[in-house]
Formats: structure tokens, sequence, C-alpha cells
């Protein structure tokens, strides 16, 4: 079996769910549902659900690079909202991020996240 490589994360309920924030196992490399929080834990953006996908993209991204990979290796993305009515707004942040990779991208509408103030949350698969 290849090596697991593991990405941190510091998301206030990591420890009780027990996760990563990426797992790299060979040349794929999977980034869990990122939601939008901030370095000391608080969600980011409330009530604004484009800077949360920016906030939750530049935290995918980050991680990416730790294990060892760039925006256009990202093959796959799913993006959860609150409300389908926030397509475009999360679309746009996403396309301005992922647009030259053009990943495969499902966009769900779910009944809520861990956190009431979280609108948006995306996780990634990406091939190095």
């Amino acid at each position: 079996m290849a090596e697991r490589r593991r990405v941190p994360t510091s998301a206030p309920w990591a420890e009780k769910v027990g996760y990563s924030r990426a797992v790299r196992v060979g040349d794929t490399i999977y980034v869990s549902g990122t939601a939008p929080v901030t370095e000391d834990g608080e969600i980011a953006h409330v009530g604004d659900v484009y800077e949360q996908a920016k906030r939750c993209l530049e935290i995918i991204m980050a991680a990416l690079g730790e294990a060892g990979a760039r925006p256009e290796h990202v093959v796959r993305t799913r993006l959860y909202v609150r409300s389908a009515s926030d397509w475009e707004a999360v679309g746009r942040a996403h396309g301005e991020v992922l647009g030259h990779a053009r990943p495969a991208t499902t966009l769900v509408e779910v009944k809520g996240f861990i956190h009431p103030d979280i609108l948006v949350e995306i996780e990634a698969v990406a091939v190095v």
C-alpha cells in the first residue's frame, strides 16, 4: 500500500471527529470538506457566502501546497451550500481560483453545517 501523508487541520472540531485537512496517498491528494474558519477557529465572513467560499478555497490551496500540489492539479471539487440560490457567488469564487483547472465539480444544497454561521463548505481531490 502507498504511504499516507497527512496535512493536519486546526479546525475546532477536528480533534473530536478525528480527521486531517488533507491526505496524500501516492499521487492523489484528498482534501476534507473545508469550512471558512480563521486561524483562531472562528467562522470567517459571517453572512457573506462569496467571501466564505474564498476562505474555504484559500485553506484548500494551502493544504494542497503542503501536500505537494498546485491548483492546476485539482481534478474534482464538491461545493456544499446552505442555499442553492448562492450557486453564483460560490461559483464565482471557485472560478477565480480553479477556473483554469476546470475540475469536475458538483454543487449540492444541504440542510446545515456543523456551525450555524457556515454557508458553504468545499472539498477537493488533486492528482499530481
